[in-house]
């Protein structure tokens, strides 16, 4: 016999975990997002084990509140730390790279930037193996985050007594990006438990962080690089990211109560049998093909025009600070019933015609100003909506993770192939008077493409809908 306790229902087939139902509220909803777990209180009666039904167990805890709440507001904090410090140091590493291309033992290597290219696209690339390990592995997750913690400190150790470039892609590229997937998806997962109401909101204020961290860390680096060299920068960081992050770590744990078998959990992949996942997953596509070309080359565009490096860094870091706002912005709104089809058409359309006007025909820095604040809200918020996505097709947080790795996928493939592609697409020759400098004309113009095809997905889905309610 037992009293007093809470039991755990498990939800039968007839009714899944994250279905979506008709006339639906906030708080239905919010009741089956949490992976199908139903908690009701038993004050008054007593319950036989005989006669309980095998898909109950006893439990002794409270589900703590989500999209509120002391824990859910500690865990956006400290996933925020993560994020600011771990993937902004990767996203800064063009500092480090023209370093490495000027000064002993590394000058003049052209393996240089394959550096940057694992750093970052690693992560992307990583999404289809961290995925089904979080899903069949739950209990474990907190676990992941502290090993890939440890592993990005000692990865920057390591790349401190580096003397050759493919000791530095080792350590700083291959290490240090596996670090940061291994700790990055599993916090992913725990925030679309903590958030489902206010789900885009808390995903844009987690990513606004490494805007933050963009506007300020570049220019920290290399006045470190400057002054100290490469080891010394890269131990200082590393105990950087040990004493602002090691601290936050405790705070990031789980709002659902995590399996403890190694069964896989069970996830309703019938989104894929929707051709709403793959009009989002098309977008996405050409989203991230075109979204990189900006960053990598605003600096040498202005350089073109007889600006000095540091005006470069100046347009990097107004973007960084401009995705702040837009990412922000763009999970509230996703947040606040504007669908989230009609921000993904908006977003990319704006992004294009700053691109095709503003960039293409910069000839002084205040456009290329301008530019760089349109770009880093519009360009920069996109990336927010991979959430509201994700709960377009179902309220699961499992749905949530899985869309998320296929989407960081697909962008990581537009990471990735941003080099080979940008090598053929840049001219020889720079003429002031003409489009894009001349040099940048098809580098501009296939941003600007790729992001207007974006947009038309969106489009397309419309009409689509419309013909199948005909």
């Amino acid at each position: 016999m037992i009293a007093n306790t809470e039991l755990k229902t498990y939800p039968s087939p007839a009714d899944p975990a994250g279905a979506v139902h008709e006339n639906d509220t906030a708080d239905s909803q919010l009741q089956r997002a949490t992976d199908g777990v139903l908690v009701h209180e038993q004050s008054t009666r007593d319950i036989s084990y005989d006669a309980m039904p095998e898909n109950i167990e006893a439990v002794d805890y409270h589900l703590p509140q989500a999209d509120g709440g002391p824990a859910a507001w500690r865990f956006l904090f400290a996933a925020f730390m993560v994020e600011a410090f771990q993937w902004g140091f990767a996203l800064s590493y063009g500092v480090f790279q023209n370093y490495y291309s000027v000064n002993e033992p590394f000058q003049g290597n052209r393996n240089i930037p394959v550096i940057g290219t694992l750093a970052t696209g690693m992560f992307y690339l990583g999404s289809p193996v961290m995925t089904p390990l979080i899903r069949r592995w739950p209990q474990w997750q907190r676990q992941m985050v502290w090993l890939g913690w440890a592993m990005t400190i000692l990865s920057l150790v390591a790349a401190s007594f580096a003397n050759s470039v493919r000791l530095l892609i080792a350590s700083q590229g291959v290490t240090y990006s596996i670090g940061v997937t291994i700790m990055f998806f599993p916090i992913v997962s725990m925030l679309n438990e903590w958030f489902v109401i206010k789900r885009g909101l808390a995903f844009g204020i987690m990513c606004a962080a490494t805007g933050l961290s963009g506007t300020v860390m570049p220019f920290v680096l290399a006045a470190l690089l400057e002054k100290y060299g490469y080891a010394t920068t890269l131990r200082a960081f590393a105990v950087v990211l040990a004493v602002f992050t090691g601290p936050c770590l405790p705070l990031i744990k789980g709002r659902l109560p995590a399996s403890h078998s190694s069964i896989d959990r069970k996830t309703d992949l019938s989104f894929f049998n929707r051709p709403l996942f793959y009009f989002f997953a098309i977008s996405v596509l050409f989203q991230g093909l075109g979204f990189f070309y900006p960053l990598l080359y605003l600096p040498s565009y202005a350089n073109s025009l007889g600006y000095s490096p540091s005006i470069g860094a100046l347009l990097l870091a107004l973007v960084s600070l401009a995705q702040v706002v837009g990412q922000i912005g763009s999970g509230w709104l996703s947040d606040k019933r504007v669908s989230v089809q009609t921000l993904a058409f908006i977003l990319p359309c704006l992004s294009c015609v700053a691109t095709m006007t503003l960039w293409g025909l910069g000839r002084s820095l205040a456009p290329l100003v301008v530019f760089s604040l349109i770009y880093g809200v519009f360009g920069g918020g996109y990336v927010v909506l991979w959430a509201k996505m994700g709960q377009e097709l179902g309220d699961d947080p499992t749905i949530g993770l899985v869309t998320f790795g296929i989407f960081a996928f697909l962008k990581g493939v537009g990471n990735v192939i941003t080099g080979p592609i940008s090598a053929k697409l840049l001219l020889p020759n720079t003429s002031v008077g003409k489009y894009g400098l001349e040099k940048y004309e098809w580098i501009v113009s296939y941003c600007g493409i790729s992001m207007f095809a974006c947009a038309m997905v969106m489009v397309v889905l419309c009409i689509y809908g419309y013909l199948r309610k005909g």
